[in-house]
């Protein structure tokens, strides 16, 4: 039996090429070999309160990409979470083994209270018990997922070990970490600091229009060149070497670094030479996701076919939790 790996997107916005980069070229890849669960968490996006006129805008956008960048309904489940109302069903039951005080400790929570004290709604509590039932209706045995998600999939484990351990059973496996066998990459923001994301503004998406792109790099943060070449290069240097060696070609990267460490370094041209190379790798997926968007009957059909394997996975283990917990037809 192939292993199961699951993995899903807030619908809040466009992916940048750090999501391309990050995970979805693995993803290609994993379609042959695993059974792989993509969804898109409409729900999940729902504790920002989106805009409804945005809201479906923004689901769209994103099955689009997702589409774009290769992933394939005929090999994979690509599905969009409300679409299948056994999760939510699930994530009412996992509530009643979710207790208040370990939620209220997560890392996330805390942050989140800390930043948006005027939103602190129950959705943001029980946001981990929602994402531990994403992954355990499925019955997950893999979960790619960055640093900052690893206390909610630690939590996933904790939820379904509760389970089999409060009715006897081994039912849920526990999910672990995946990181594709290799080292994950961490595509930095062009702020100078951090990662890519939407939330700092600091990112490149993959709708992003050849001047956007170009535009954006050469806004990149950088020093006032090397002063000792021995030293350390600056975060905001290094994060651009790093999405360098990334998108371009060996002999372009040791070319810069060699001009680098001599002392005739111009971050124009390399930042030119960035934009070129980022370019080369999005510009080609964008114009797919401008196909793909706007052929909605296509985008309906993928909505559709998706749900409906997602559905037959869920509804089978939703069918077995209710029996396991005692639930009876009259």
């Amino acid at each position: 039996m192939k292993e199961i790996v699951l993995s899903g997107i807030r619908s809040t916005g466009n992916l940048h090429i750090g999501n391309y980069f990050g995970a979805l070229r693995n993803f290609i890849r994993m379609q042959d070999t695993s059974n792989c669960f993509f969804f898109i968490a409409d729900l999940h996006s729902l504790t920002t309160h989106p805009d409804p006129e945005n809201f479906h805008k923004n689901v769209k956008t994103v099955l689009a990409e997702y589409l774009a960048s290769g992933l394939d309904p005929e090999k994979s489940v690509i599905f969009v979470q409300s679409t299948v109302p056994e999760v939510s069903e699930l994530y009412t039951l996992m509530n009643m083994w979710s207790y208040v005080g370990e939620l209220e400790r997560t890392s996330s929570f805390k942050e989140k209270v800390r930043k948006h004290p005027n939103n602190v709604n129950a959705g943001l509590l029980t946001y981990p018990v929602l994402m531990a039932t994403d992954i355990l209706i499925h019955k997950a045995h893999k979960v790619p997922v960055g640093k900052d998600q690893e206390q909610h999939l630690e939590m996933s484990r904790v939820f379904a070990r509760r389970f089999n351990n409060m009715y006897n059973v081994e039912f849920f496996p526990e999910p672990a970490a995946y990181n594709f066998g290799t080292d994950l990459v961490k595509v930095p923001g062009l702020d100078g600091s951090g990662k890519m994301g939407k939330s700092e503004g600091n990112g490149i998406y993959l709708t992003d229009d050849e001047k956007t792109v170009h535009r954006k790099v050469m806004r990149a943060v950088t020093d006032s060149g090397p002063v000792n070449p021995d030293a350390p290069m600056s975060e905001p240097v290094q994060n651009l070497f790093t999405i360098l060696q990334i998108v371009s070609d060996g002999e372009v990267v040791r070319f810069y670094e060699e001009k680098y460490k001599s002392g005739g370094i111009r971050y124009g041209d390399m930042k030119k030479q960035l934009a070129e190379d980022i370019c080369k790798i999005t510009l080609p997926i964008r114009e797919r996701i401008l196909e793909i968007q706007g052929n909605d009957k296509y985008l309906d059909e993928v909505v559709k076919y998706g749900a409906e394997k997602a559905r037959a996975s869920a509804s089978k283990t939703l069918a077995g939790v209710k029996e396991i917990m005692g639930f009876k037809w009259f």
